[in-house]
């Protein structure tokens, strides 16, 4: 199957960052640090860029947070990271923004949840400032509908129309409604206030795979603002990877789909940069985007009691990942390699010559050799126990050859 044609946006401009429009879909991130922790948010953002995160949100939830955030931008500049912030508001973002002007300034980015930004009477007024403020200094709005803080108040209008429908219909559905329109008189709203349809991108997050479906499939029928992806809440290590994929895969395959973020629950002590790394892999392995060289590795099986062959790709993998923010300023191109490291003669040589380089190692009982493949062709053989370590010396010539400045001289 292939990709469906993308769902026509406006495009927004981040700081620089293109969200909609027809841009590459763009990945992002959020801090776990204490935005007042200045120092610890900062370096956290830093990690998120260097991963590749293009967008990165942070929590600004009271006076400590706001008055901090103007410091991280400059701490940010000290370290050379220069990647578009995003403040995420909840109840108070229209005091905070009024009271801390620099911190309205600094952030490239305002979002806003509608169905806390205030209640009752204060509600549009609340919503006024922020938007009024968004408009005063330059910034595009995310309008970020919940599903654990929907608003009530539309929620249950919805809720009683239905019941006194002649066909009513069931309670999700008319919670996937409640979603979709409020965002939509969210944004119409914005755009009565004076914000512009190009500063406004909407979301609906929800944490199951259907409703997320259902939810975005119908806001992108009735809308062309751009459009942020997440399952909210995915949760922890695999079902939380497995859950994102499959919503979004599923979107994505449709069309929909302008920014996205995984949201992993990192393990205790884990690395923040792994809920980038997936959602630059989901985008990768869809045909989206490419972001770094592709390792195609043997899954094992009776043939492969050796460990040489994961340990080869594990290393490999870990060793492109490292290098990437390197590489591309280095070797513009290197996101484009294809490697492959198999574990014996069915299938290694095959998949070896259809990457640019690749070894096919000896499975049991085959000779203790290994053919390496460069472009189709077999280029050596290795063997001993400096396989590894020569195998890798080789992928670095090839992209050096391939990519490297010499290369790109003789091209010119």
């Amino acid at each position: 199957m292939s990709l469906s044609a993308r769902h026509k946006t406006v495009a927004v401009d981040v700081a620089g960052v293109t969200v909609g429009g027809g841009a590459p879909i763009v990945v992002q991130s959020m801090t776990n640090t204490d935005t007042a922790d200045i120092e610890g948010t900062a370096r956290q953002i830093a990690a998120l860029a260097r991963a590749g995160s293009e967008l990165v949100r942070i929590t600004v939830d009271r006076d400590e947070a706001a008055a901090a955030v103007p410091k991280i931008k400059d701490r940010l500049a000290v370290l050379g990271v220069r990647v578009p912030i995003v403040g995420d508001f909840h109840y108070n973002g229209h005091t905070l923004l009024n009271d801390f002007p620099g911190c309205a300034e600094a952030l490239d980015k305002y979002r806003i949840n509608p169905g806390n930004v205030g209640f009752k009477n204060k509600r549009d007024p609340q919503f006024t400032q922020i938007v009024e403020m968004a408009i005063r200094h330059g910034k595009p709005v995310r309008i970020g509908v919940n599903w654990g803080s929907l608003d009530q108040e539309l929620l249950t209008k919805l809720m009683d129309e239905n019941s006194q429908s002649a066909n009513p219909i069931d309670a999700r559905a008319v919670t996937h409604e409640a979603m979709v329109q409020s965002a939509l008189l969210s944004a119409a709203r914005a755009e009565e206030i004076g914000l512009p349809k190009n500063r406004i991108i909407l979301s609906a997050k929800v944490s199951a795979v259907q409703d997320l479906i259902a939810v975005y499939t119908e806001l992108a029928r009735r809308s062309d603002y751009a459009l942020h992806l997440g399952l909210t809440e995915a949760g922890m290590g695999t079902k939380g990877i497995v859950a994102s994929a499959a919503s979004m895969g599923v979107l994505l395959q449709q069309g929909i789909g302008d920014t996205i973020r995984i949201s992993l629950t990192p393990e205790p002590g884990g690395d923040r940069t792994r809920e980038v790394q997936v959602g630059q892999e989901l985008l990768q392995t869809m045909g989206l985007r490419t972001f770094v060289p592709l390792v195609a590795a043997c899954p094992g099986c009776g043939r492969t009691t050796s460990t040489t062959f994961q340990e080869l790709a594990s290393d490999i993998q870990g060793f492109i990942r490292t290098s990437m923010p390197e590489w591309k300023t280095r070797y513009p191109g290197v996101e484009t390699l294809n490697v492959a490291v198999m574990g014996c003669i069915v299938n290694g040589p095959g998949e070896s010559k259809h990457a640019d380089i690749g070894i096919s190692l000896p499975g049991t009982g085959e000779q203790p050799t290994a053919p390496v493949f460069i472009d189709g062709k077999k280029a050596a053989t290795l063997r001993g126990a400096t396989l590894s370590a020569d195998f890798k010396q080789m992928v670095i010539d090839y992209i050096e050859r391939r990519w490297g400045t010499g290369s790109r001289t003789a091209a010119e």
